[in-house]
């Protein structure tokens, strides 16, 4: 991710955990913001060339044609199904194949001119609503992580279908689909997973229709599904239908009828970890899967004797963090054989565990997480980052400014550890978000995320982003997305609810 290459792994969170809070900055409230030259161009991309001339395009005269040399033309669905989601605008599209690379936007009267090597990037070239007055170049993205929007409760299938990630240049949806409270993925596999640790097992999951509805939805819209089954912390709901899967805790010599992470020393966990992990992986099509690893809580595991047992046998002493890496070593194994990738938190590696050469590690907790990412890529394993965007921390203000400002290469390292860095997340927990308010606490705080990595490193004036991002956020609005302000404003065309 240098200047040059600045990546929009841009993943969204809904989940349950502690993490990152920034310290309050200064407010700026009360200053003149002049408007910005780009007009309403959000997120910046890396070069722009501003011209005075305007074009008019008539919609009467509007259509959408491919160019001759495109190998894609009438036969590729996704331009097609693009096509009748864009503005009216004039355009020649010129796409190659379906593989993630660069494009570039030119307007040249009467025709706006969409050069696209990959059919990602043409997809990408949702920019047009802010022609004709730019020459458009974005960066190349990397094929690996990107969005994520983390769910763990039963949001409306609504809500993950809308169109802001797009909007907003996310690639990735991340999707934390289970946790402690719930298990609310419907597993063919394993039914009785959700049908006892769903919410409720008919109106609180997410079917197999609801799965595959989500994924091709995304899909059209240039947008992988990357979803994250944690463990073998955050499984209390997975223990309510799966016997003997949870490690029982003990007060003393008894068991006190409570239960702790997955217990990781019964064959009978890992034959059923081989089997859920093999549906997963023909659900979900894409190539990574994250794993978690994060928050396990070794107490009940110090607590219970054939755990302490087993911990003598293997020779770990009283190291725990030994124990845990024993079971996510198994786990990278069993995934390995369903041929997928994977991402792990970042305790993962903290602890040792030997992970394959293109792991991908997540660094997400708030302390000493510069000297963090630089332990990782000097161990040569690429990174994204969510410490500094965890936007469920909220506060007084316009606090898109903090996650804005964030330098996400400011860490000691060489040119080569610092292209290691493929992308960063923007997370928001559940603890207190669900449908009636997921959507004003993502948007535009959000945004200044998807900014700051995709646009170039010496994009940083305030004033110049928040005269952006206002008219980005009314964009937002009049679409349909309840985008909450950034200060005292109003939009000519104002949220009208659904």
């Amino acid at each position: 991710m240098s200047a040059t290459l600045r990546l929009a792994l841009l993943l969204l969170a809904v989940a349950v955990c502690q993490g990152y809070q920034s310290n309050d900055i200064d407010e700026e409230d009360e200053l003149v913001y002049e408007p910005s030259k780009y007009g309403s161009l959000w997120p910046l991309p890396q070069k722009v060339r501003v011209s005075e001339v305007s074009f008019k395009l008539p919609s009467a005269s509007f259509k959408i044609v491919d160019a001759k040399e495109s190998s894609a033309g009438p036969s590729c669905s996704l331009l097609q199904n693009a096509y009748r989601r864009s503005e009216p605008l004039s355009l020649l599209i010129r796409e190659e194949n379906c593989l993630m690379s660069t494009d570039e936007l030119t307007v040249d009267q009467p025709n706006a001119v969409l050069k696209a090597s990959k059919v990602w990037g043409a997809l990408r070239g949702e920019a047009l609503n802010k022609l004709p007055i730019i020459t458009y170049t974005k960066p190349q993205i990397r094929p690996c992580m990107c969005n994520i929007i983390r769910i763990f409760s039963c949001f409306t299938v609504y809500l993950l279908k809308q169109e802001a990630m797009a909007m907003n240049k996310f690639n990735v949806f991340h999707w934390h689909i289970v946790d402690d409270p719930s298990f609310p993925y419907l597993s063919r596999t394993f039914p009785q997973l959700s049908q006892q640790g769903a919410y409720h097992p008919y109106t609180h999951v997410y079917t197999p229709a609801d799965v595959k509805m989500i994924i091709e939805f995304a899909r059209l819209r240039g947008i992988r599904v990357i979803p994250e089954f944690d463990t073998p912390g955050h499984t209390q709901s997975w223990g309510k239908g799966q016997k003997d899967l949870l490690t029982p805790c003990y007060s003393g010599t008894t068991p006190s009828g409570t239960f702790g992470p997955v217990n990781p020393i019964l064959n009978t966990t890992y034959s059923f970890m081989r089997q859920l992990f093999s549906e997963i992986s023909s659900v979900f099509p894409d190539a990574y899967v994250h794993l978690g690893g994060d928050e396990v809580d070794f107490s009940c595991w110090r607590s219970n004797p054939d755990i302490q047992n087993f911990m003598e046998q293997q020779g770990f002493g009283q190291d725990y963090s030994k124990l845990e890496s024993f079971y996510i070593q198994k786990l990278l194994d069993i995934v390995t054989t369903t041929q997928k990738g994977y991402m792990i938190w970042q305790e993962v590696f903290d602890n040792g565990v030997k992970l394959k050469p293109d792991t991908v590690v997540h660094v997400w907790m708030g302390n000493r997480v510069e000297e963090e990412m630089q332990n990782v890529t000097e161990a040569g394993y690429t990174t994204i980052l969510s410490s500094p965007w965890y936007l469920d921390y909220i506060s007084y203000g316009q606090d898109w400014q903090k996650y804005y400002k964030v330098e996400p290469l400011s860490f000691k390292g060489t040119e080569a550890q610092k292209k290691l860095v493929i992308g960063g997340e923007a997370c928001l927990w559940g603890e207190y978000v669900d449908a009636t308010n997921l959507t004003p606490r993502l948007w535009p705080r959000a945004s200044a995320v998807a900014e700051r990595l995709w646009s170039a490193k010496e994009v940083t004036d305030i004033s110049d982003a928040y005269s952006r991002l206002s008219m980005h956020r009314c964009r937002l609005v009049e679409r349909g997305i309840p985008a909450e302000p950034l200060f005292t404003s109003f939009c000519p065309h104002e949220y009208k609810g659904v």
